[in-house]
C-alpha cells in the first residue's frame, strides 16, 4: 500500500510542478527534461507515471480542473452571500488572480485553449467537457442568484453563465497582449450590466 501512495505523491508532484511552468510558458515550448528536472524526479521514471507527453496533458488539464472545481464549488457556495454576491467575488477573485504575474495563478484554461486544441484531440476534449462543467456550476449560480431576488429572473442562467465565461476568456486572452488589467476591469463592468446590478 505504501508505494502506491510514494507513487501518486511522485505524480501529484510533477503534474503540480508543471502547472507552474506551463502556465507561464506553454505546453509546447516546455520540454520534459524541464519539468522533471524542476521536480527533481529521474527522467527514465516519467514514462511509470505517463505513457506519453500528450497523456501527460491529459493529466494535467483533469488535475487542473479538479482544484478549480473544488474552488469554483467553495466560492460559489459561500453562506452569508447572495447569489449575486458570490457571482461578483467569483469575477473580481478572476481579476486579481489572471492579472498578477505569479504563474502559480493563472488560468491554465487561458494558456493552453488556443495552443492545444488543435494539437491534441484528447487534450482538446478535456478542455470542453471540464469548460463546460465550469459553465454548468456557473449556471447553477445565477440560477440561485435569481431564486434569492439578487438577480433579475428574466436572465437565462445557461445562456448569462455561457457568455460570461467567454467574455472573461477572452478578456484574460487581451490582459496577455495588452500586458494591463483593463481588459479584465471591462469584463467586470460588462459583467455587472449583463447581472443587472
Amino acid at each position: 500500500m505504501e508505494p502506491k501512495v510514494a507513487t501518486q505523491d511522485v505524480r501529484s508532484h510533477i503534474l503540480a510542478t508543471a502547472q507552474v511552468i506551463i502556465s507561464g510558458k506553454g505546453f509546447s515550448a516546455v520540454g520534459l527534461n524541464q519539468i522533471l528536472q524542476a521536480a527533481g524526479v529521474p527522467k527514465g521514471s516519467f514514462y511509470h507515471y505517463f505513457g506519453s507527453k500528450e497523456a501527460f496533458g491529459e493529466e494535467l488539464l483533469k488535475s487542473y480542473f479538479a482544484n478549480y472545481q473544488e474552488t469554483l464549488d467553495t466560492m460559489l457556495s459561500r453562506p452569508g452571500l447572495t447569489g449575486a454576491e458570490r457571482l461578483i467575488r467569483y469575477w473580481e477573485t478572476w481579476l486579481e488572480t489572471q492579472s498578477a504575474c505569479d504563474p502559480k495563478g493563472k488560468c491554465l484554461t487561458v494558456k493552453l485553449a488556443a495552443e492545444v486544441s488543435d494539437l491534441s484531440e484528447a487534450m482538446r476534449a478535456v478542455l470542453a467537457r471540464e469548460t463546460s462543467r465550469v459553465v454548468a456550476r456557473l449556471a447553477q449560480a445565477v440560477s440561485e442568484g435569481m431564486a434569492d431576488g439578487s438577480l433579475p429572473t428574466s436572465l437565462n442562467a445557461t445562456v448569462t453563465a455561457s457568455t460570461l465565461y467567454q467574455l472573461w476568456l477572452g478578456a484574460s486572452l487581451r490582459s496577455k497582449i495588452t500586458r494591463d488589467r483593463e481588459p479584465m476591469e471591462c469584463a467586470l463592468a460588462a459583467t455587472r450590466e449583463m447581472l443587472g446590478l
